[in-house]
């Protein structure tokens, strides 16, 4: 698969945010298919950032470790990120004092990495711009070294600046002398096409998800992975006339996303996981009340704050067991920004037609990654609420709320819809919701609320297996696991060797019938989580006895690189 890699590195707030996006719509309207990742430290401005970006002819799903060129915004740059660049790689730099720098330019001397070096400050102040326009000369070397056509780029810099013309003519002059004063190095061919394809992150794809699903009401507290989301229910509160909050603390968020549900809004809050252990006591009462809650956990490395702005898959026991008491629930995890759209409006629906807690598990590698996707099937997920309505509300009495049904789901309508009414009681409660603390109903009533994960368990999909039966090395994995292992079984399929993969979007309650027949036609089947203790792996083992043969966790706060599976593949296989 052809491929070529971007790091574009600098500190945090030194403009590599907006030069990275400029590269990526230019390179997004060439035709290239895209994966972009930010990495970034926990403070506001400072500290070594960088903007890693992939492109290829063909669909990509994942970033490989090293890169083939690296635009060094800073001289600190070069030293911090010249160890990621590939042997033969480009070094695009401006630095007219290297000295920080000075041990990394050696270090890249010695690779054989090809320089392209101009300085930048000056040849911007040449062309008649200003010192801040050196970012706009870099960015023309870079596309020069790489051998891109210089209409594109101008035209996505003329898009970003053209709210200001005097600015923009400037920006093109720096852009252009950046340009011409460099030579190629590389020869990149161009795609044959530009396919219909759309660059969007993972939260503002739950965003999306959300507003598509009929969500009313959106409350939030700011929580590093899981903040653009309220960002974006923000943006769209206008048009959807959607109620969105921040609300003082995660306590709050929780309880008033579930009295919103309770009086039959779709309601919906995102936190990551230290925001979702302060939410757990109300978790704990949708399951008693059998009120539909939609919560979404951003996850980031643990325990206490830990990595705040770096990823991990470590927060799916905490989806799981927290909460307090026995109670039906739903655990579901994204991938990448398709499922995100897809599955947040499956975990409504299935949150209100089961009247349980659904957790909707994401990641800061899913959450803040860019992808070039299809346009989304909006026609694909019908609303279902769930409710009680029009001329059946008139027969309902009070003990229809949590009467004690074969399936364990009972009638639910919105509060004041019918004369019936009913008592959402935190207590132990009879079946019209009044207060009981009697063995024999109590036990009844327990049994009715965990009697919906049978019911739950048979009406959910089984995992997706990607790759072909009987592989010389199989994979089974959770959320963004998912893209790794799409752009590994093409890339070892090349080279003749069969890999495949099972993947669980829905992941509590666990289904097992495909999952025993993969073990059963592959016969190396491996673990791959982005955590230390392997916890799917261990809820299947413990579930059904099967063994792996193999665990490949990571838990650094990075993704999972392609370089990571080689290395596993080509020593296990």
């Amino acid at each position: 698969m052809n491929r070529f890699s971007i790091k574009i590195a600098g500190a945090s707030g030194g403009g590599l945010l907006s030069t990275g996006d400029i590269i990526l719509k230019a390179l997004q309207n060439m035709g290239f298919y895209l994966v972009a990742e930010r990495e970034y430290p926990s403070v506001i401005k400072g500290g070594h950032a960088c903007f890693n970006i992939t492109a290829s002819e063909e669909p990509i799903y994942a970033l490989r470790e090293e890169v083939d060129l690296i635009m060094a915004i800073d001289s600190l740059s070069l030293k911090m990120y010249v160890d990621s660049l590939k042997e033969g790689g480009i070094l695009v730099h401006g630095q007219e004092r290297v000295i920080e720098g000075k041990e990394a330019l050696e270090k890249a001397k010695a690779k054989g990495v090809k320089e392209v070096h101009l300085p930048i400050r000056t040849v911007a102040l040449e062309s008649g711009g200003n010192v801040l326009m050196s970012n706009v000369v870099l960015l023309g070397m870079m596309w020069k070294a790489l051998g891109l056509e210089y209409k594109y780029i101008e035209a996505e810099v003329t898009e970003r600046f053209k709210s200001k013309p005097k600015l923009l003519e400037a920006d093109l002059r720096c852009l252009k002398a950046g340009f011409e004063k460099s030579e190629k190095i590389m020869d990149i061919k161009m795609p044959t096409s530009v396919p219909k394809t759309i660059l969007m992150e993972g939260n503002k794809a739950i965003a999306l998800g959300a507003v598509h699903a009929g969500c009313r009401a959106y409350f939030a507290y700011p929580m590093s992975p899981a903040s653009t989301v309220l960002t974006h229910m923000a943006n769209f509160a206008a048009k959807t006339g959607m109620l969105v909050k921040q609300v003082e603390d995660e306590i709050s968020v929780a309880s008033m996303t579930l009295g919103a549900m309770h009086m039959g809004t779709r309601a919906f809050c995102a936190t990551s996981g230290g925001g979702y252990d302060l939410m757990t006591e109300t978790v704990s009462l949708a399951g008693m009340i059998e009120c539909p809650l939609v919560i979404c956990i951003a996850q980031r490395p643990g325990p206490a704050t830990g990595m705040p702005t770096w990823t991990c898959q470590a927060d799916l026991d905490l989806a799981i067991y927290s909460a307090h008491g026995e109670f039906t629930r739903l655990v579901v995890a994204v991938g990448d920004p398709s499922d995100a759209f897809d599955l947040t409006q499956h975990a409504f629906n299935y949150a209100e037609k089961f009247q349980i807690p659904v957790v909707l598990l994401t990641e800061k590698g899913i959450a803040e990654t860019y992808w070039t996707i299809p346009m989304f099937d909006q026609e694909k997920i019908k609303i279902e609420r769930g409710l009680v309505e029009g001329e059946d509300l008139k027969s309902l009495v009070n003990e229809d709320r949590f009467r004690i049904t074969g399936s364990g789901v009972s009638k639910r309508w919105v509060p004041g819809a019918s004369d019936a009414y009913y008592f959402a009681n935190s207590d132990e409660h009879l079946e019209d919701g009044s207060l009981t603390e009697d063995a024999e109903p109590s036990r009844k009533m327990i049994d009715k609320r965990m009697r919906k994960m049978g019911a739950l368990i048979e009406a959910l999909p089984e995992p997706e297996i990607y790759g072909e039966v009987g592989a010389d090395i199989s994979f089974v994995g959770w959320g963004s696991s998912k893209n790794v292992m799409r752009d590994i079984i093409k890339e070892y399929a090349e080279k003749g060797v069969k890999v495949n993969y099972l993947h669980y979007s829905f992941v509590f309650p666990l289904k097992t019938e495909v999952l025993k027949k993969f073990f059963k036609e592959n016969k190396d089947v491996n673990l791959i989580e982005g955590n230390y203790q392997g916890q799917l792996g261990n809820l299947i083992e413990a579930k059904t006895g099967l063994k792996f043969k193999n665990r490949l966790l990571k838990y650094d706060g990075r993704p999972f690189y392609l370089n990571d599976l080689e290395k596993f593949i080509d020593a296990n296989k």
